[in-house]
């Protein structure tokens, strides 16, 4: 029965909260460690979110230094800290970071609405180490860095973004919320450009993660995040784009959005309330939800675009 089911389920997880607790992480810890794949979760069947198995709670306590190495691996570091760490000024860290060569795991607006990256130290002390990195950390920045600063590059948004969606692809459970994750870096425009159908669009829009919270919805500090939420670079709406488009395709094979019954002259029910129909969806006829078919298993699994780069970069947390 359902509900044996989910009381099974609840006894061998546990919620985000109990979890941290468990593990002596702060819940900004915790939640981290979670976007970087460190802890795993599993979706809770009742709603809600996430939970943590119990078996996952005694492997990491199993682990060696713990909680001290877990905690250490998952610290995080600003501008000041992390060029401290790394021994170099504060505007080498910076050149450094806008050239993407650090990669920012977070971020925060402080007071006055300055955008403040955050960088795991873990990570900056592997880059200091690398000896092939040495001539980035002294002396001075090579020609063609020099070029692309003057030319105002600023990698950190874009770099988190592509951090931030390998979070959001292992969080999804299904294809419609892979899309979803994709979708969530695109403005709405590009959005309406690949998928014109409108009941196709807002069952897409259900899956479609907004931006970390920052300030109440709509004020300066939360468009503000929208922003960096946003892909702004033509390469990298261009990947995104494409890797959206396939993911539409995978997800209409795996189930089709729901959409009006042929038979405009029965009853006309409103959609369940948790799929908003955009504006110009028209009237809508009676609401069905389409069969789901049988899973495929036979399809290879698709490498490209952003999403194949994402899944060839062999960068522990993303």
């Amino acid at each position: 029965m359902p509900g044996s089911t989910l009381t099974t389920a609840h006894q061998t997880s546990c919620p985000p909260g109990r979890a941290a607790r468990e593990l002596g992480l702060k819940r900004t810890e915790f939640d981290l460690a979670v976007h970087l794949g460190r802890i795993r979760t599993v979706p809770d069947e009742g709603g809600g979110g996430h939970r943590v198995p119990l078996t996952e709670l005694e492997r990491l306590r199993g682990q060696a230094g713990f909680p001290d190495a877990l905690r250490e691996a998952v610290r995080t570091v600003g501008t000041t800290e992390g060029a401290a760490l790394m021994e170099v000024p504060p505007t080498r860290f910076t050149r450094l970071a806008k050239l993407g060569l650090l990669v920012p795991v977070r971020f925060y607006l402080n007071r006055y609405r300055t955008v403040v990256w955050m960088y795991l130290a873990d990570e900056l002390r592997q880059f200091a180490a690398d000896e092939t990195n040495a001539p980035l950390l002294t002396g001075r920045t090579p020609p063609h860095l020099r070029a692309q600063l003057g030319d105002g590059a600023d990698l950190r948004a874009r770099n988190w973004r592509g951090r931030h969606l390998g979070f959001l692809l292992r969080q999804a459970d299904g294809p419609w919320q892979r899309a979803g994750a994709v979708a969530a870096l695109l403005d709405p425009a590009q959005i309406a450009e690949l998928v014109p159908d409108p009941y196709e669009r807002a069952h897409l829009n259900r899956f479609r993660p907004g931006p970390p919270a920052h300030g109440a919805p709509g004020s300066p500090a939360a468009d503000l995040a929208a922003r960096i939420m946003t892909a702004d670079d033509p390469d990298e709406i261009g990947w995104l784009r494409a890797d959206l488009a396939q993911a539409i395709v995978e997800a209409r094979e795996h189930r089709p959005a729901p959409r009006p019954a042929a038979d405009r002259t029965a009853a006309t029910p409103e959609p369940p309330h948790d799929t908003p129909l955009p504006h110009d969806a028209g009237p809508v006829p009676t609401w069905q939800e389409p069969q789901e078919p049988q899973e495929r298993h036979d399809r290879p699994e698709r490498s490209r675009g952003l999403l194949g780069w994402l899944r060839r970069r062999d960068v522990r947390g993303v």
